[in-house]
């Protein structure tokens, strides 16, 4: 027993010497992102049974089926309504009756008359199911105005109960996503002064960006809206009654008997700096339009991985992609009729986003498997229809699953092209929050660094799903594989191409390797904005910053 007791104290005695008193815990395996993975999801989305994921349709409900089981075998937390994984949005879809819609000009000349989808696009405005109006026209420019831009089109101009004529776009050398945030409040500006309606008119540079016979093909694409919970369609400008843009025989109908013609006023505009200023017309035109409009429901799935940091889990960062896409084509001359042939009209939106999707479900995993959590906590949003105007994603933002002010960044997943061995990434509105650092820190590993802007003219910022967070101050980022190392070509390629089209499908050669790395690149970005010390912030005497969160604690450059 001696002998026993003495050994046991020796052993306790010797120990510390050989061994540490405390292992250090291991370092925590980074996680791994898989080609086969990123496939796998894709394959699924992409797969013709699903239709092309339209909004509304059973095939999207299928797709949002297959999201929400994926957070659920990741053990996330649901954060749609009444405990589940689905937020429920009701959308108000409107079409054109049989009545064909159409633009008479009256003025100088004999009346001149436009059907719809012909040199005028008609908009569809669902509260005027029998849009019968007539006015007085008023060019008023870009149909701009913010003082810190030194913007006032409508200075000097009455247009109450008038139809406002504007250009679209804005002013050459305005900063490009400023300039698209502008254009897209145009309704707004010109509903303010009191007008009734608007008709826009393509300068030079537009006219490159969208052809007019671009435009005319989704000229009778159905219309969109999201109704509130208590029943009533969101209508941004809802005093504005009717809506057109002109091609030439139009726009020059018109301008008859004005002061300048419609050449020399897209002239002026074509100039660095050019700001046409208005005028009153001598024209007046009536606007006719039958619309049917139904109810139809569809779902953004939304889940949380749960902060672990007592002070930080409240905050929330969102990575978010678009669930949705355009589903089959209508049939053309020539088409066949059963159905095998619609399969080839099968918009599958393969990349448009099923990337998207995958990636941001690989990004969950990979949080949701980690032995270190993070310490914010993580929303991920998987919107629905985006390409309806990015109503899904609209309608979580003013109306989230924790208190929108607890929000703190957003990135949003939409379309990576996986098509080339990407070495660089482009995080559309990097300039105006510590995102665009972030982002650069986050990925520089990699060996992936963050690029400006290829393609401001495409005004990218204004059409994902990030806008709708900005919008409501939160500073957000759209994030996409860049130009370097071929990815020029295959863009231009494939938005010339695949992109909105049925090629769009399992098909294309698809680097997975490329998309393995994506994944990769924003599990370290949603990591970094989750466990940064400080959350992102706006920049101080940033226009969106200053515009949407003018209380918020604002960081330097």
């Amino acid at each position: 027993m001696k002998t026993a007791m003495a050994l046991a104290a020796m052993t306790a005695l010797l120990l510390p010497a050989v061994l540490p008193a405390q292992s250090p815990a291991p370092a925590a395996a980074e996680p791994v992102f898989t080609p086969a993975a990123m496939r796998a999801h894709v394959e699924f989305l992409a797969d013709d049974l699903l239709a092309g994921r339209d909004t509304g349709s059973e095939g999207h409900e299928i797709a949002a089926r297959y999201v929400a089981s994926q957070f659920d075998g990741l053990g996330l937390k649901p954060a749609g309504e009444n405990g589940g994984w689905l937020q429920r949005i009701t959308f108000q879809k409107t079409e054109f009756g049989k009545t064909p819609a159409t633009l008479t000009v009256t003025g100088p000349t004999a009346d001149k008359s436009f059907t719809h989808a012909g040199d005028v696009i008609i908009g569809i405005n669902a509260d005027q199911p029998h849009l019968d109006v007539k006015a007085p026209l008023v060019f008023v420019g870009f149909g701009l105005e913010n003082a810190r831009l030194g913007l006032n089109d409508y200075a000097g101009l009455d247009v109450k109960g008038k139809i406002v004529v504007t250009l679209r776009g804005y002013p050459k050398g305005l900063p490009s996503e400023e300039g698209a945030h502008l254009s897209a409040t145009k309704g707004k500006i010109a509903e303010s002064h009191g007008a009734i309606g608007m008709i826009a008119l393509n300068t030079l540079q537009s006219a490159k960006a969208r052809p007019w016979a671009r435009m005319v093909q989704f000229a009778d694409e159905p219309d969109f809206t999201w109704v509130s919970p208590d029943g009533v369609p969101f209508n941004a400008a809802p005093g504005l009654r009717a809506s057109a843009m002109l091609n030439d025989p139009a726009a020059e109908a018109v301008f008859a008997g004005a002061p300048a013609t419609i050449a020399a006023i897209r002239k002026t505009a074509d100039k660095a700096g050019g700001k046409p200023r208005g005028f009153a017309l001598k024209t007046s035109v009536t606007i006719k339009a039958d619309t049917i409009s139904q109810r139809v429901t569809s779902p953004n799935v939304v889940a949380i991985l749960p902060g672990s940091d007592p002070r930080l889990k409240d905050e929330y960062v969102v990575l978010s992609a678009h669930l949705d896409h355009i589903g089959i084509s209508p049939a053309k001359a020539g088409d066949a009729a059963d159905a095998s042939g619609s399969r080839d009209r099968i918009n599958n939106g393969a990349l448009d986003n099923g990337a998207g999707i995958a990636t941001m479900l690989e990004v969950a995993r990979a949080m949701a498997q980690s032995p270190d959590k993070p310490r914010r906590s993580i929303i991920f949003l998987a919107s629905t229809a985006e390409e309806k105007g990015l109503l899904g994603a609209d309608y979580f933002a003013r109306h989230p699953s924790v208190p929108v002010r607890q929000i703190v960044g957003n990135v949003d997943l939409d379309m990576p092209l996986l098509l080339y061995p990407f070495t660089d990434v482009i995080a559309f509105g990097a300039d105006h929050s510590t995102l665009g650092p972030i982002v650069a820190r986050a990925v520089a590993p990699m060996g992936v660094k963050l690029a400006p802007d290829p393609m401001p003219q495409e005004t990218i910022f204004v059409r994902s799903d990030h806008y709708m967070f900005v919008k409501q101050g939160v500073p957000a980022v759209f994030l996409a594989t860049g130009y370097a190392n071929g990815g020029e070509k295959a863009w231009g390629e494939f938005l010339g191409g695949a992109y909105h089209h049925p090629g769009d499908d399992m098909t294309q050669k698809i680097d997975w390797n490329a998309g393995a790395r994506f994944a990769e690149a924003n599990y370290r970005i949603t990591r970094a904005m989750a466990d940064g010390d400080a959350p992102p912030r706006w920049f101080a005497k940033d226009f969106f910053g200053d515009l949407f969160a003018p209380q918020a604690e604002k960081a330097t450059r």
